[in-house]
């Protein structure tokens, strides 16, 4: 019994050691309760063999009572009757019985120390139990949350949101762009409906080919 104990200490301490270190604390923890079940499965199966033995050991111890009763009052009816030798007899009896309850109450009392001593080793083990398993769900919550941080850490950095205001920038420069060639086409209207930019000096074909190598020039820019 004592030895079961021990090793019961050893391996609830083995546990408390490695479980700070333990890269996977919830796969221990329910390796350790795997083992914690069995222990107390085993225990509780030699519990009742052990309460079988005891009972077995108190009626062995009751029965021999029982049989010193019976020849005490055998012995005293013989000496009633004059039977000396028969009260003999009976009382050579009683002696034996005595001896038998003697033995067996002693056995008893050892077995029944025992089933209390097992008894107390399986709540033990029963407390035990709860207070790693509620262990285990507070390293199971703190994993959860170091897979829920590592979840969000790549949400943000696939999202990038570094790259919101370069996006906003390139969006100034094309409206900026639009913004300029509109301004450019109104001055172009008023001038043409002003008479302004157009000389009578300058020939046409001056003209044409200004905007023949303009076309080209736009030309370019959209290939490139």
């Amino acid at each position: 019994m004592s030895v079961f104990r021990r090793m019961r200490d050893i391996t609830v301490a083995n546990l408390n050691e490695h479980l700070e270190q333990s890269q996977d604390p919830v796969k221990l923890i329910d390796q350790f309760l795997v083992s914690t079940r069995q222990d107390i499965g085993e225990a509780e199966k030699l519990r009742h063999q052990y309460a079988s033995h005891t009972r077995q050991m108190k009626q062995q111890a009751d029965q021999a009572a029982g049989m010193v009763h019976k020849r005490e009052e055998q012995a005293s009816m013989a000496l009633k009757a004059g039977e000396e030798h028969l009260a003999k007899l009976a009382l050579q009896e009683k002696i034996l019985h005595e001896e038998k309850m003697e033995q067996y109450n002693e056995l008893y009392a050892q077995s029944n120390a025992a089933l209390q001593e097992l008894d107390e080793q399986i709540d033990q083990l029963k407390v035990e139990y709860q207070n790693v398993y509620s262990k285990r769900q507070y390293y199971y919550a703190r994993m959860q949350t170091i897979q829920l941080q590592q979840r969000m850490n790549q949400r943000g950095h696939y999202n990038g949101g570094q790259n919101v205001p370069r996006m906003f920038n390139r969006l100034d420069d094309q409206v900026s762009d639009l913004e300029y060639e509109a301004q450019s086409l109104r001055d172009l209207r008023r001038m043409s409906q002003d008479g302004a930019g157009t000389s009578g000096t300058m020939s046409s074909s001056t003209l044409d080919k200004e905007l023949e190598r303009l076309k080209q020039k736009l030309n370019n820019d959209r290939k490139e």
